[in-house]
């Protein structure tokens, strides 16, 4: 996104793309790098965009200037190691910009969610892991141990079943020998962030109303025949 909360334009093939177009055109991309086998340039530049979403300026699956790994592993100035972020993650913050987000991706903002992968959320400096008033939501948030000292704990599960949604905070374990010494509690924590008064079933789910049809359909079929309108072949 841009700073004024507009989407961002990127220009592919000649043409300009932004939000959901310009997503649906990379996957296409993706798709034709990994899958094309009888037109070698096209597989290239299906590849090219590979390389680009992984790690290209202000890719959607980045969503950063640059990625700094190289100059992390072997310049010492940490003024190198900066990946300035794209204005999304501050825009995230607010209810306009994930419902504007989740209506450009033809979803129902007081009812969908967006849910942000693999980016460590600062606990111990007050960030939280639920933004944009409740609809979108980061999971993930540093599993890895390298992250702990950044966030001040080891991630976040989100479990969304037919009860509801809730998350779950993991704290961080350093061994076997620390937690009986500390008597250090591991059960995580968790915050209910959706509670459904009436529990969902297979035909509330999209797959449930697509089987419901076909049911549906079936008997009307059945009860043609009955009815001596179509014929037995």
């Amino acid at each position: 996104m841009n700073e004024d909360g507009s989407f961002k334009a990127f220009k592919v093939g000649g043409e300009q793309f932004t939000a959901r177009d310009f997503m649906d055109r990379v996957e296409r991309l993706a798709r034709q790098g990994y899958f094309t086998v009888d037109d070698p340039e096209q597989k290239r530049y299906g590849m090219d965009a590979m390389w680009y979403l992984w790690s290209g300026e202000q890719s959607p699956l980045f969503g950063k200037a640059k990625m700094a790994t190289f100059e992390r592993y072997f310049i010492a100035d940490k003024a190198t190691h900066s990946e300035p972020r794209n204005a999304y993650y501050n825009l995230r913050n607010e209810a306009g910009t994930v419902a504007k987000i989740l209506r450009e991706f033809g979803l129902d903002p007081d009812t969908g969610h967006i849910i942000n992968g693999h980016v460590p959320v600062k606990v111990k400096q007050g960030e939280s892991p639920i933004k944009g008033d409740g609809r979108l939501i980061v999971i993930d948030g540093g599993f890895s141990k390298a992250y702990h000292k950044k966030t001040g704990i080891a991630g976040y599960t989100l479990v969304d079943h037919s009860y509801g949604m809730y998350l779950v905070a993991h704290h961080p374990f350093e061994s076997t020998q620390k937690a009986i010494e500390d008597e250090l509690d591991a059960v995580p924590e968790t915050v209910i962030l959706e509670k459904d008064a009436t529990r969902k079933h297979v035909k509330d789910t999209d797959l449930g109303r697509e089987i419901q049809q076909r049911i549906e359909e079936l008997k009307a079929l059945v009860n043609t025949y009955r009815m001596g309108l179509i014929k037995e072949s």
